[in-house]
Order: C-alpha cells, then structure tokens, then sequence
C-alpha cells in the first residue's frame, strides 16, 4: 500500500465510519479497484486508523462527553457490554464472513431498504429528544451486535435501535456516535494486539502510513458528523437507504456478471 493509497482508504473510512452506509463495503470495493494486495498490515490499517474516527467524536462533543454526567457515561457503557461479549465470542466466526463480499453486498441491500422504510414508519410517532435510559441503552447494544455482520453498518444498526427505542434521530444518530467510543477503541486496541502478537512489527515507513490515515480519518470523519446530524433531520434516511441498494448492487454486479473477485485487504 502506498501513501496515495492510504490517503483514499483514510478519507473512505472518515466519510463512511458514523454514516448508515458501511465502512467495510466501501473498503471492499476501493481496495479492489486499487488494487491493493492482501496483506496483514493493511487489514491492520483499515481498523488501526478507526482512532483517527474516534478522535472526531470526541472534538466534535466534548462539551457533552466531559461535563460530568455519570449517568450519560453509564448508559454508554451498558450499551458497549453486549458488543464487548458477542465480539469475543464470535471474533474467528466475524472474520470469516469479512472474507465472503456477498454477504456484504447482500447486507448492504437489505440494510438500505430497511432505512428507506424507516422514514414512514416514524412518521406521526413521538420521539424523544432526551438520553436514552440504561434498559433502551442495552437494547442499541443488542442492536450494534448485528452490525458485526459485515455491510450492515454500525452507524446504521445503532441508529435504528436508538429510534425503535423511541429516540428522535437527532438523539439516536448522537448516541450512536458516543456508543461508537468505546466499541471501536475496543475493536482497534484487540486487532493491533492480535498483530503484534503473531509477532508482526511496524516499519518506519508503516508508522507513518498509519499517522496519515488517522490524522486524514480524523478530519474527514469531523466533517462528516458536523454534516450529518443537519442532513438527517432535513432529508431523513431515504437517500441513505437508496444509496446502500445502488452499492450492493454494483457490488453482486461485479461479483457475479462481470466475475470479478472483490480483494478483502
């Protein structure tokens, strides 16, 4: 992997991490069309720069995550709990189905025309602006653990939790951002631990390959949830939902009429 290569790969992950879109499709198919060989340091670094993405939500809500607010923090936690658990369980079991892009493209269809539903199905419900509670917390945590099926979105599943839950989409889509904290710190700090420990090091140019996916991850990922939150209470879910039909489409398109493999870096 090159830097131009890194570059891209980074402004994927920071668009796509917090939108209802999913990162991991987006990988497939920018990595394939680069051409970008398997290889464990860049699987590595498509997570590894997940803490540039993280950074993002911090800056962007640190007033909300460092007033002191022990309840907020709790229910972040109660929701990281079913994820934490399932993850550990299942990790060999998630890793094979990231090697098989049809269940992506398949998860991505099916997750899109969920969202394009979702809009009518709120429509004329009360939701409500405030926290979620620990009980409606631990529900989005169920919720995220569906996401570990790769093209299903964390965003998206977290999201749609929150809003069954009886959250507006203003606070569903905020705290999916706060749940994303702990789950994707989690997530980065166990695969960069399983890399090392297969006895893996970093060269000095990879270092640097992963300083500028975080620090790109971080600004695109900044801009993105800035965006997100206006663009979601103007237009709703539809054109997210579109848009994951338009992808998994394209994607079984190539995988099964052109019958091209897709490269999972």
């Amino acid at each position: 992997m090159n830097w131009l290569e890194a570059f891209i790969l980074a402004i994927i992950e920071g668009i796509t991490e917090f939108l209802p879109v999913s990162s991991t499709g987006h990988m497939i198919l920018a990595s394939s069309l680069m051409g970008i060989a398997a290889h464990p340091f860049t699987k590595l670094f498509t997570i590894a720069i997940q803490f540039g993405a993280i950074l993002a939500v911090v800056v962007e809500y640190r007033k909300k995550l460092l007033t002191v607010n022990k309840q907020r923090w709790i229910t972040i936690l109660v929701a990281f709990i079913p994820a934490a658990i399932i993850g550990k369980l299942l990790d060999d079991f998630i890793d094979s189905l990231l090697e098989n892009p049809t269940v992506v493209a398949i998860t991505l269809l099916l997750g899109g025309l969920i969202l394009i539903w979702i809009d009518t199905w709120l429509s004329g419900r009360s939701l409500n602006d405030k926290d979620p509670n620990r009980l409606q917390s631990f529900w989005i945590g169920c919720f995220q653990c569906i996401a570990m099926i790769p093209g299903v979105s964390r965003s998206a599943a977290t999201i749609i939790g929150g809003l069954i839950q009886g959250l507006s989409r203003t606070s569903a889509a905020e705290f999916s951002f706060f749940v994303a904290i702990p789950t994707m710190f989690a997530a980065t700090s166990h695969k960069l631990f399983k890399y090392l420990k297969s006895g893996a090091h970093f060269q000095s140019e990879e270092i640097h390959l992963l300083l500028l996916g975080n620090v790109v991850a971080f600004v695109v990922a900044w801009l993105a949830i800035r965006s997100f939150i206006h663009f979601l209470n103007k237009n709703g879910f539809k054109l997210f939902g579109y848009y994951r039909v338009i992808l998994g489409l394209i994607i079984l398109f190539i995988l099964y009429v052109l019958q091209r493999p897709l490269q999972i870096i």
